[in-house]
Order: C-alpha cells, then structure tokens, then sequence
C-alpha cells in the first residue's frame, strides 16, 4: 500500500473498527476513548468532531491538540514493525494507536497502556 493512500484512510471509517475490536475483547468505547484523547490531545467534544467531519488520518493528528510526551514510551510489534523504529512520523503516529488499542484489546491495565 502506497504512504499516501495510508494517510487518505478516514478515521471515522476506522474509528468504528477499533470500537468493534475492544468490546469483542470486554473492554469500552470509553477507554478506547481515552486512550485516543491520552494520545492526541483531543477533547471529547474535539474527538467528536473529527469523527463527524469525516477527516483523513493525515488531518486527524495533524488537527491534534497535542501529542502526548510519553509516546516516544510506546514500543513493540504492530503489523510487524517495531514502532519505535517507524521513520516517517504520520505512519508512527498511526502505529502509536494501533499499539495502544492492541493494547486495551488484550486486557491490559489502563494505567499501564498510558504509560504511568
């Protein structure tokens, strides 16, 4: 998949998956929530927005208030990639959410997926 076909994803196509990917898991939309608002800054009224508007990921976390200091702390696997080592920022910006609702799904604890 080309980068910039990556970066035209909408995130409120996708937003519904990892919805559907937590609860399978017993976790929340709530925590998916949070853990999307820890990442990027975003209010709940600011999320919401984003979802209605129907924006890209590229405008999604360009948009972002603030990206969280801490999320140079996430690290692992995702789609087979260390995200630590993701060299174009966009893609690890969306890898930091995959992780993160990788995370939330396999029950991990919320103080630990926020890194505290």
């Amino acid at each position: 998949m080309k980068t910039e076909r990556i970066y035209k994803i909408l995130f409120s196509s996708v937003y519904p998956l990892y919805i559907q990917k937590v609860e399978k898991k017993g976790r929340t939309k709530e925590e998916l929530d949070i853990v999307i608002k820890w990442l990027t800054g975003y209010s709940d009224k600011q999320l919401e927005e984003q979802i209605e508007k129907k924006v890209d990921f590229q405008t999604f976390f360009a948009e972002a208030p603030e990206m969280n200091p801490n999320a140079s702390k996430i690290t692992g696997v995702i789609c087979g990639y260390r995200v630590e080592e993701i060299e174009d920022p966009l893609i690890q910006k969306m890898r930091y959410l995959d992780k993160l609702i990788d995370e939330i799904a396999k029950g991990r604890k919320m103080e630990k997926i926020l890194r505290e």
